[in-house]
């Protein structure tokens, strides 16, 4: 895992506070891989490949999966969960999302695109100040719903769950047309102050409260510029792209 601890810029004696920052900072979310027809598979060895070597990024599943083997592999007790997604028309399908929940203490998730910057507290059911936003974790029967900025992001299981679990909901997200990750090729990261992302033919950028958005005419070109990912499909639906850049 050291080369992973590098491609983040990161090292064994970072807290987890600076893991998470650093994976986010380094690591974008994109889902070029569902618009180049290439089958995500949900196994370490493959997911290494794609994001240290081969320097790329990914969505939850990817992320948030070899995330989980990082914190394992530097002592961390990790727990993979499942969630589901608030959006216009209700909760998504069950595995909707997968997240992280790290020594019973901390809420962990750095594959959900514009989100906290830092660990949320498992535990307080208070407001927690992120540099990203203001998050509440609030109780619902047995699950756990995430707030952010007063608004319900997603619907957390405490059951723990295994990466494989999550291969049905994956391959759905890239293959039906219901899913929102097939509307249009984007890639997103985080910034010190804000994000930068690039969806259809525009590059949006938010730095310090404000947002400015700017046309491209190549956006494979962007991509490789903004995220060094070369991006081989020539088919952009640029009309689903100001719905792709809703969610970010």
């Amino acid at each position: 895992m050291e080369e992973y601890l590098q491609r983040i810029g990161a090292a064994r004696s970072s807290s987890l506070a600076e893991l998470q920052e650093r994976h986010l900072l380094s690591v974008p979310f994109e889902n070029l891989d569902t618009h180049m027809d290439t089958r995500i598979v949900l196994e370490i060895p493959w997911l290494y490949d794609k994001i240290v070597v081969r320097r790329r990024g990914g969505f939850c599943y990817e992320l948030n999966g070899l995330f989980a083997e990082l914190l394992r592999d530097l002592g961390y007790r990790v727990e993979i969960l499942a969630a589901r997604v608030f959006g216009a028309n209700g909760l998504g399908p069950p595995f909707d999302h997968m997240t992280l929940l790290v020594d019973d203490a901390w809420l962990v998730d750095v594959g959900f695109g514009s989100f906290t910057l830092r660990p949320l507290s498992w535990t307080t059911r208070e407001d927690q100040q992120d540099p990203f936003g203001v998050f509440r974790l609030v109780d619902h029967g047995d699950d756990v719903d995430v707030l952010m900025n007063g608004s319900a992001v997603y619907r957390i299981e405490r059951r723990p769950r295994g990466l494989a679990e999550f291969v049905p909901t994956c391959w759905w997200h890239q293959s039906a047309p219901e899913s929102h990750f097939r509307k249009g090729p984007m890639a997103s990261l985080a910034l010190p102050d804000g994000r930068i992302t690039v969806a259809g033919d525009k590059v949006v950028v938010s730095e310090g409260g404000r947002k400015t958005s700017t046309d491209v005419e190549d956006p494979a070109a962007a991509f490789l510029e903004h995220f060094a990912i070369k991006f081989e499909h020539s088919h952009f639906r640029q009309s689903s792209a100001s719905g792709v850049l809703r969610q970010l």
